[in-house]
């Protein structure tokens, strides 16, 4: 594909240099009257510049040629490395707008290779070609849900989604950590509203349908399809509530009617630290309540052979024991399809709490979070038998970590600080690193490496 595109380039470029030659010899053959060819007068920069062009593209073509699609791409996402220091230096919120903006025009490279097949799994029915998903407050509003997913994420959240826009907190609200891998964000559900979202997405999932229309006559009935409705990988949407709203079943009653028809699977988003009142949710006797209204508001749709998404929750890290024994109580009761474990921390662990930043108020995540919501993780896993699908979040920057939050108790895993500061190139990294785990410890897939930690 790369040498063919070369020899279009060349092409291109020859020809357009012979027509302009062209013209020029016809405008200096009618001014001088005939007698011969005309010599069309370029400069001589002009001739070695053109010349050098030409060669370049030719000695690349020739180069390129050689290199097979999956060393190209391998490239293309090593390259990524070279533009994260320039995002460095833009305000954090600013830099995030700007990667947004570049997936969304597909301007990220697109992963060609196939994953290891260690990787792939199925969960809730869905084929998921690896565990490593990208987690919820990256595409807030499903801008760029194609190219976020073309990364190579066996799966992608988008949202939080609220069912008004809203601005979410002053800013400045996002602060980097750094040295320590870490960042702090007070965001407090900034979002264009479910109506912008169901919008992109609605236009999302008639892209995808057309393709499954024009590729179904070139599609054994035998052949796996993996991915979801968004495409090749899996979409999940994470639902919010407004700050301003007094009955939060209504909010999230409200996503799930609007949101429901374009998701592989649905989170209640109820772990914010950053809208007041959130957390509350979380208490036994609350939890319970919102799940069975959301759940007979899904369920009471019309939905086709394969049914309605998985509802899953969110929950945060700084929950005591009891917490803990309620949430996995009140989720094997009402067989809650799945938890996330965890969303940001309010404390400041170690080094965090001896950063300048740490006085800042909002939600911490990175580096710093890995113990803790691992911690969380294992404990719930263990609460819940295994019975309930997990997915590990917090603290995540290498194939390694991805391994023990699987040991501990996580089907899924997803990341967020780590690829805002690793970009593109960490995905790939991630996925074959967690590849080598596996096989290193005599595992044959990620579903014998899930809890083994708590066997």
């Amino acid at each position: 594909m790369a040498a063919g595109i070369s020899r279009n380039l060349v092409k291109e470029v020859v020809n357009r240099r012979l027509k302009s030659g062209a013209r020029v010899g016809l405008r200096q053959l009618s001014i001088d009257g005939g007698g011969g060819p005309a010599i069309p007068q370029s400069s001589k920069k002009g001739r070695l510049l053109t010349g050098a062009t030409i060669g370049l593209i030719i000695a690349g073509g020739s180069y390129v040629s050689t290199v097979d699609e999956a060393t190209f791409c391998g490239w293309l996402f090593s390259a990524t490395k070279l533009v994260n220091p320039l995002f460095a230096l833009l305000d954090a919120e600013v830099a995030h707008r700007l990667a947004i903006s570049a997936a969304a025009r597909g301007w990220v490279p697109r992963e060609k290779r196939p994953d290891p097949s260690i990787l792939g799994l199925e969960v809730w029915g869905r084929k998921f070609s690896n565990p490593l998903g990208l987690a919820a407050g990256f595409d807030k509003n499903a801008e760029a849900v194609e190219g976020l997913l073309g990364l190579g994420f066996g799966f992608v959240e988008v949202g939080s989604v609220t069912p008004v826009p809203q601005e979410g907190n002053a800013k400045p609200r996002i602060f980097r950590l750094r040295q320590e891998g870490a960042i702090i964000n007070r965001c407090g559900f900034n979002s264009e509203g479910i109506l912008a979202v169901a919008r992109r997405l609605g236009v999302q999932h008639g892209k995808r349908k057309l393709d499954e229309t024009s590729s179904s006559s070139s599609t054994s009935n035998d052949e796996v399809k993996h991915g979801g409705k968004a495409g090749p990988g899996i979409l999940g949407v994470n639902i919010g509530k407004n700050k301003t709203s007094e009955d939060a079943s209504a909010d999230y009653v409200q996503g799930v009617h609007t949101l429901s028809q374009y998701a592989d699977y649905l989170v209640i988003n109820i772990s914010s630290p950053n809208t007041p009142g959130l957390r509350k949710l979380q208490g036994r006797k609350q939890l319970k309540d919102l799940v069975k209204k959301v759940q007979a508001a899904r369920d009471e749709m019309q939905w086709a052979e394969e049914g309605p998404p998985p509802l899953l929750v969110k929950i945060a890290p700084d929950l005591s024991k009891q917490d803990l024994e309620d949430i996995a109580a009140v989720s094997l009761t009402l067989r809650l399809d799945g938890l996330i474990i965890s969303n940001t921390t309010i404390s400041r662990p170690d080094p965090v709490n001896e950063n300048p930043l740490a006085k800042e108020a909002g939600g911490l995540s990175g580096k710093p979070l890995f113990d803790l919501s691992t911690n969380v993780l294992k404990e719930m896993y263990i609460l819940t038998r295994g019975k309930i699908p997990l997915i590990g979040c917090g603290g995540i920057s290498s194939g390694e970590d991805a391994y023990k939050k699987i040991r501990a108790g996580a089907t899924l895993v997803q990341l967020y600080t780590a690829f805002a500061y690793g970009g593109p190139a960490l995905i790939p990294q991630i996925k074959a690193e967690l590849a080598e785990c596996l096989i290193r410890d005599g595992f044959r897939s990620v579903y014998d490496a899930v809890g083994a930690d708590c066997r």
